[in-house]
């Protein structure tokens, strides 16, 4: 068995020098950590929704002293891990690196934006309590819905897309998408109290527009069609993929609706399970026609 063990291992090294694509990273400049970006969203949990995740109970100047803690600790990982980011996409010895100074100015941009971000997240709880007449208090939602959680990594996850630092937005908004079912592309432009009940399977492209006040149910897609490629056979990237969702528009549960031309207007209701492809005025309701069901008796079922 330690032959074989030995032979694998030695296949495997191999493998590392062959030709194909390359799925390793060995040179001696680090990757951003996924391990420090999930302690980040931890500590901006615990500071966007103070008193709910993490240290209780503060007090004045006690919660002065703990928030200007954590947002030293948040500068010196981010911007550590923001040089990390934007290195990644130069070779060694290539002299467009970031500097210690850009990145540190990237991340106190960032950070700068928090008390913003937070005044959306009130937003988008306001709208969770209004919308949901199982919700009994705010507390509960803060505490237990998952959309609150997936909303929030999204919307900080957007400010560093608008930054164009690379890596980092998607390791945030797929640690959510792992931890929550709810898919949200950080390039997705969300306007505030934005809702998603239940939340679980929705996805939403990252060419996406979603205006104020909108409501979706779970299982929902804000997707494209299959992409258009250019005369070599890649993908055509950079265009408008995703549909418009304008203000006041409602998508119920098992929803799809596809394209970047694709605008649902103002105040629309898209319900259950409609596939979707082309553009509704504002106002309008979209629905599924009922199936033909068919109901067999346990004495018809009997007999066949």
């Amino acid at each position: 068995m330690n032959k074989k063990v030995e032979q694998a291992a030695q296949a495997l090294f191999e493998s590392y020098g062959g030709e194909g694509v390359k799925i390793h990273h060995l040179d001696r400049r680090p990757l951003p950590s996924h391990a420090e970006i999930i302690r980040v969203l931890v500590t901006m949990h615990e500071l966007l929704f103070p008193g709910y995740i993490g240290a209780q109970g503060l007090r004045e100047q006690t919660l002065r002293d703990h928030v200007e803690s954590r947002m030293h600790w948040l500068y010196e990982v981010m911007t550590e891990q923001i040089s990390r980011a934007i290195d990644h996409g130069t070779k060694i010895g290539e002299a467009c690196r970031v500097t210690d100074r850009e990145a540190g100015d990237c991340a106190a941009s960032f950070l700068a934006e928090l008390p913003r971000i937070r005044s959306i997240l009130a937003s988008d709880v306001q709208a969770a309590f209004d919308g949901d007449p199982a919700a009994n208090c705010l507390d509960e939602i803060i505490f237990s819905y998952p959309s609150i959680y997936a909303v929030m990594v999204y919307r900080l996850a957007h400010e560093l897309h608008k930054m164009r630092v690379p890596l980092l937005p998607r390791i945030m908004t797929e640690h959510a998408h792992h931890r929550t079912g709810i898919d949200i592309h950080p390039g997705t432009e969300i306007g505030s109290s934005f809702f998603i009940d239940h939340g679980t399977g929705v996805v939403i492209g990252g060419t996406a527009i979603i205006g104020s006040n909108v409501k979706l149910y779970q299982g929902v897609t804000i997707g494209a069609f299959s992409f258009d490629k250019d005369s070599d056979g890649e993908l055509v990237r950079n265009t408008k993929r995703h549909p418009t969702l304008e203000d006041g528009v409602v998508v119920y549960a098992g929803a799809t609706i596809l394209g970047g031309d694709t605008v649902i207007g103002r105040g629309s209701v898209i319900g259950g399970n409609v596939w979707l492809t082309h553009s509704v005025p504002p106002g309008t309701r979209v629905l599924q026609d009922s199936p033909n069901l068919r109901f067999i008796t346990p004495e018809e079922a009997a007999a066949s």
